[in-house]
């Protein structure tokens, strides 16, 4: 990475990766590529997308959603897949949305308890952090959550940081950053931000995944319904976090991407800007 450009990692689908959306070479090797879960796709199917993200020379990061954990043998099952078919060593523990909980697991925390990343041998661990609240907490305080969250690292052996959802208001985000940074929170914060997309596409994904305050924000700036067609530029969003994070401000490590204008072209954004510089590193499969 470039001594002035925000380093990233990337989001992408299991449909997407066993579609063969994403080729070496797309990103820098060892790039954090994120798998996430929404429920719809089968643990085999989510361990052949995290192998084919191995494989080609990334580091494949599941989602672990709490609450669409059936049980702990289900939790076992799970994370001893990911690391022994797939090579996985880093995961994002999230609370993650269902209509009800499927499970013992209510929150982010009750996961990280039972131990059963340690023993599988995780060594890095990614968090949820809310810049713009979190309904689910039905009132808790959240920084005070993260808190907790974080208070587990005496417990593991994994290193752990904290990933946010995606949002347009990077003023707001680095101002959050700052906050629990004057907290007392010292793990490295990955900010998410909207790759390259249609600002119709940006609207959708942002109502879906309930940042209201953020799309408020995006909405005012966007401007005239005539706007909403063409092609939204994350730079407006991503220039205020990665100044903030070349002047040291509250513990900014890089910036997370929802390629929701498509994989290859978040990719060629990141790129061009700089913050993929790297060359790729050759690919290590697994049999």
């Amino acid at each position: 990475m470039s001594t002035n450009r925000i380093g990233a990692s990337i989001e992408v689908s299991t449909k997407h990766i066993l579609d063969g959306k994403l080729d070496a070479g797309m990103l820098p090797g060892g790039t954090r590529v994120y798998l996430t879960d929404v429920g719809i796709d089968p643990l085999p199917d989510m361990v052949a997308a995290a192998k084919s993200i191995t494989n080609l020379g990334y580091s494949a990061v599941p989602h672990v959603p709490a609450r669409r954990i059936e049980s702990e043998a289900a939790l076992d099952r799970r994370m001893g897949a990911m690391v022994n078919e797939a090579g996985v060593t880093d995961i994002l523990v999230i609370a993650g949305e269902a209509p009800e909980q499927m499970g013992p697991y209510s929150q982010t925390l009750d996961v990280l308890r039972t131990g059963i990343a340690d023993r599988h041998g995780i060594k890095f661990i990614g968090v949820g952090g809310h810049p713009e609240g979190n309904s689910a907490y039905q009132g808790r305080d959240v920084t005070a959550v993260l808190q907790e969250k974080l208070a587990h690292r005496s417990e593991s052996d994994a290193e752990f940081r904290i990933v946010t959802q995606f949002g347009f208001d990077g003023p707001g985000f680095v101002t959050w950053a700052k906050a629990i940074a004057e907290a007392g929170i010292d793990a490295p914060v990955h900010l998410g931000v909207a790759g390259p997309a249609k600002i119709t596409t940006l609207i959708k994904y942002a109502a879906m995944c309930g940042v209201g305050n953020s799309l408020s924000f995006f909405k005012k700036r966007t401007g005239a319904l005539t706007a909403l067609a063409t092609q939204h530029s994350p730079e407006d969003v991503v220039g205020p976090i990665e100044q903030a994070w070349f002047d040291g401000v509250g513990h900014i490590a890089q910036i997370h991407v929802f390629p929701f204008g498509g994989l290859k072209n978040s990719s060629d954004w990141l790129w061009n800007r700089g913050s993929f510089t790297a060359a790729p590193a050759p690919m290590t499969a697994l049999a």
